[in-house]
This record gives structure tokens, sequence and C-alpha cells, in this order.
């Protein structure tokens, strides 16, 4: 392990200290992992509502914990991320009785009360007591703002969590659509180096596996409908991909300055090398053709954090199973590393969990650095078509025992989100 504390730019090394997960294979890293490795699917069809008449009835839902039943999405969102930060901060060693010693970053859905909620709220009686319109209202007019504020999911996730693990300062919420977890922990990273703070907590969460939620993707033909086969429906990089699969979950990561864990005795799990991120204008829901923001992203990582296209010794993909994004993802991989990139392995956790949206950067993060440590690659899984416009060495099928010091982890959300980083061993 180096000793180096700060980096070509001067800057402070961002240490990795701990990491937690929870995902449609399980929770915490030693289930996912093993699932991965072994090529597991956590897709299948969905139990928790009725999916008559929809196109796509199936997801990468997380139903096999110990979380139990939920009543809204906002309560599950705030399980699977309080049960992914709970193991990274044990594993950092920081955090005890509700202290932590940094800021709380947290990438959630942008969405606030659910559809079933708000149709509850429209069919109550005028004088019935629960949830109806005219509690809702008075609750405002009376600034009771805890009991309105417990039924929305965007900001009431972070101060619930920041209360439970005592961060510092007001928690930050962002969404940056699909891109969001990893647009968390890059500003973890930027307050670090700003020194504003030793330490980041940075969680991505997602539970947006809801009837409205999969009638919106749907309708813009966005998912996959193998129903028929749910477990083999997310197909990345293979010519008869036919669109994602939803799946949700959460990752954490305990972000620290190298020295401040060095002078702790903190295990380094790994670092973040570099963040790039750049927009796209063109389209709500398509990139540019030319590929010039999500080539910018990539090559503004790689650049931030300081290293030759050349030393990128794995990708982990955003490769989402949809036509488009998984060509304009190659094209723009293509670009950047050029000729490396024929020698450079490129696989989809996708393939297995689903795409958990807001959490996607985030638990991609998680796994990216489990395979610095560990020496394996996790494959691209349900990979038995190749799509000759997209020749990646894409792990297919069968994880892969391999020593990688700097890994590529990209992240490109709907709106023109587009996020890369780069992680290296410790």
């Amino acid at each position: 392990m180096s000793t180096v504390t700060h980096d070509s730019k001067g800057r402070p090394r961002i240490a990795v200290t701990g990491l937690g997960v929870v995902t449609s294979l399980g929770r915490g890293k030693a289930d996912n992992w093993e699932a991965l490795t072994a090529g597991r699917s956590g897709i299948k069809s969905i139990a928790r509502f009725p999916t008559d008449d929809l196109r796509t009835a199936f997801a990468g839902t997380v139903d096999d914990t110990d979380f139990g039943p939920f009543s809204s999405a906002a309560a599950l969102t705030a399980a699977m991320a309080t049960a992914a930060g709970e193991e990274a901060v044990a594993q950092a060693g920081l955090g005890h009785d509700r202290t932590f010693p940094g800021p709380l970053y947290l990438a959630t859905p942008p969405a606030e009360i659910e559809w079933p909620d708000r149709r509850a709220i429209y069919d109550a009686p005028a004088g019935a007591s629960g949830n109806g319109y005219k509690r809702l209202l008075a609750a405002a007019r009376s600034a009771d703002w805890p009991e309105l504020h417990s039924l929305c999911q965007f900001a009431s996730v972070a101060e619930r969590l920041a209360v439970t693990f005592g961060t510092r300062g007001l928690p930050v919420s962002v969404s940056t659509a699909c891109a969001s977890g990893a647009t968390a922990i890059q500003l973890g990273v930027e307050a670090i180096r700003r020194g504003d703070t030793e330490a980041a907590l940075c969680i991505g969460t997602d539970s947006s596996v809801q009837i409205e939620a999969l009638i919106r993707f749907s309708l813009l033909s966005a998912l996959s409908t193998r129903n028929d086969a749910p477990a083999a429906a997310s197909r990345p990089f293979s010519k008869d991909r036919d669109g994602f699969v939803m799946a949700e979950g959460a990752g954490a990561l305990v972000l620290e300055s190298y020295e401040a864990a060095l002078a702790r005795g903190a295990e380094i799990l790994g670092v973040v090398l570099g963040c790039g991120e750049k927009a796209d204008d063109y389209h709500r829901t398509r990139s540019k053709p030319d590929g010039t923001a999500i080539i910018g992203a990539i090559r503004a990582a790689i650049e931030d954090a300081g290293v030759a296209p050349e030393s990128i010794g794995y990708v982990n993909a955003h490769g989402t199973s949809t036509p488009e994004n998984d060509r304009m993802e190659y094209l723009a991989l293509r670009d950047v590393l050029g000729g490396h990139l024929d020698a450079t392995p490129v696989s989809s956790n996708k393939s297995m969990i689903g795409h958990t949206l807001s959490a996607s950067g985030a638990i991609e993060a998680v796994v990216s650095l489990l395979t610095i440590r560990n020496g394996v690659l996790p494959p691209t899984i349900n990979y038995t078509n190749p799509d000759p416009e997209i020749p990646l060495d894409v792990v297919a099928n069968v994880a892969r025992p391999a020593r990688v010091r700097t890994v590529l982890s990209n992240s490109f959300g709907f709106g023109g989100q587009n996020v890369s980083l780069v992680l290296g061993a410790p």
C-alpha cells in the first residue's frame, strides 16, 4: 500500500475505507460478490404488486432480505440506504455513537409521493382521517412539516440518514438520473479535495420499482419485455438486447483523505483517482449522435485521475442493455481508449442485478473496488449473440481471474447526465 498522501496535482488523495451494498442478489458485500462472480441473476417476476396488462412484469427487486414489508417506496429507499451505509461505516471504523466525522452525500430518485399514495389522497372523503387531502392541507397550513415531510421521498431520506449516522452539516440530496450514485461520490471527492472535510459518506439508493415508474419507462420503450425469461432479459452488448431491466438497491462508500486514513491506521480498500462529468443537451433520453458528452465525461475522469488511457485495466460499463446506450458507450470508449480497448475487458453488472437507476453509480463503484481487491472480473451474463458492431471483450458469461489496478466506472443518465469515475488500488 502506498504512503503517498497527495496526487500529482497536489490534491489530497481520496481513500476508500468502507463499502456497503444491497441489491436483488442479497444484502452485503459477501453475498453480492459471491453471486456476481458466479454469474447469478437477481432478476425475477414482480410479486409485490399486480402486473396484469403491463408490458414488463419483472425487475431486480429487493425481496429476500430481512427488511420486511414496507408501506411505501420511501421507506424501502431509506432502509436499503441505511443497511448499505451501516456496512460501510462499520468497515471503516468511523461513526461510533452516531458521530460520523463528515457530511452525507445521498443520491435518491427525483420522486416525492408515489402514485398509489396520491390516489389514496384523491379518493379519501373530505373529512376522512388518515392520509386524506384535508389532513394533508391542514398539516401544510399549520406548518406541521414533519407530518407532511414524512410522505416525501426526496429530502426525508437524507435527513433520516443524517440522524442515523450523525453526519455533519446539512445532508445533500442529489438527483442526476442514472448518474446520481456517481455524482454523490464526486461531491464527496471534491469536498475532501477542497479541504472542507476529512471524510464523507456517499450513498446511492433507489426503490423505483413501482407501478408508475414501470409504466413511464415502458412508454419510453426503454424496458425489456422478455416476461417469459426474466433472468435472461438483461443482455448488455448483445445483438438481441431489447431494453434495460429496472432494479433497486443501494451502495455506500466511506471516503477519507489518504493522510487521515493512514494517520488513524485504517485499512485502505482503494482510491478514487478521478471524476469526470459532461452534460448532454441533445435530447431527454437520447445521447448526441457524435457521443461528445459521453466521450467528454470519460476523458475528463481519466485526465482528472492523472493517468494515461492505456493504464485502464478494466471498464465497469454502464451497459444498460438498451440498443442505443450500449452502442454509444462502445463508440465513446473506442474514441478515448483507442487501440487499447482491444485488450481491455468491459463487463456490465446490470446483466445480473438490473439497472438500479439512482443507485447504480454507487453500487458499481463498490463492485469495481471489489474487483480490484479480489482479482476477479464479474461477467456479462446472457451474452450468447455478439453484436458485430460492438466488438468488446465483455467477459462473457463466466467470471475471469485478472489483476487490475485501475478501473473506469461509467454512469450515464437520461436528461444528458454523464459521470465517469476512475478507481484504483491503494
